[in-house]
């Protein structure tokens, strides 16, 4: 099974930044991503924003998906609709795992489509960000940014099994790789320590790659 038959290439397709930030006085790291996709702004804000498509390359969502209500993702985050001006940007509150992050969706018209910008805001532990560095949760939005260029070019919705199975099929772990480093990069050129920041993205690449014990491996 395989999602992709050029991981590499579709990895190469998002630009990746680390920022240094402040929320309340407190210093945050925001990872920014960076995608353009082939079709209108119109279109490309249908797909983030309408509750009926959103599964088709992420997660079912319910919700008031309207500023200052709250939605939540099956099995995943929940937090609250900060702001919206369609179709050029909305942000939200990121809340899972107890912890409250921020998120910022910035679309702007390109000549061949319409270019994406995610940026995820969070004050992070500092054991956490030593471990495991920005991809922690910059190799998830990769894939999310991943799925979401799959359905815009074919239309048809995702299958919630090839998606769980991705990153542990060669392909999952070429394009999971390539992620990896690509926010080591972005971390490095931000002005972290690039030997503490290379273990932390192979910390993160095997926290998305390995496949629980007992567990078989896809075909």
């Amino acid at each position: 099974m395989a999602l992709i038959s050029d991981p590499l290439g579709i990895a190469g397709l998002v630009s990746r930044e680390l920022r240094a930030g402040e929320r309340d006085g407190v210093p945050t790291r925001i990872v920014v991503a960076r995608r353009e996709y082939a079709t209108d702004i119109a279109d490309l804000w249908n797909a983030l924003t309408d509750p009926e498509r959103i599964p088709r390359w992420f997660l079912p969502i319910s919700g008031e998906l309207t500023p200052g209500g709250r939605y939540a993702l099956t099995g995943n985050a929940s937090g609250t609709i900060e702001s919206c001006d369609a179709p050029h940007r909305f942000s939200l509150t990121w809340e899972a795992m107890g912890q409250v992050s921020w998120v910022a969706v910035t679309l702007e018209p390109a000549e061949r489509g319409t270019v994406m910008q995610l940026e995820h805001e969070a004050s992070v532990d500092p054991g956490f960000w030593s471990t495991f560095g920005p991809g922690a949760v910059g190799i998830g939005w990769d894939g999310a940014l991943m799925g979401l260029g799959l359905y815009l070019e074919s239309g048809t919705s995702a299958d919630p099994s090839d998606v769980a199975a991705f990153p542990f099929t060669d392909e999952g772990r070429v394009f999971h790789r390539a992620a990896s480093d690509g926010w080591t990069e972005a971390a490095i050129s931000g002005g972290e320590d690039p030997e503490a920041m290379r273990e932390a993205g192979d910390r993160a690449y095997a926290f998305y790659t390995t496949l629980p014990e007992g567990t078989d491996a896809p075909e």
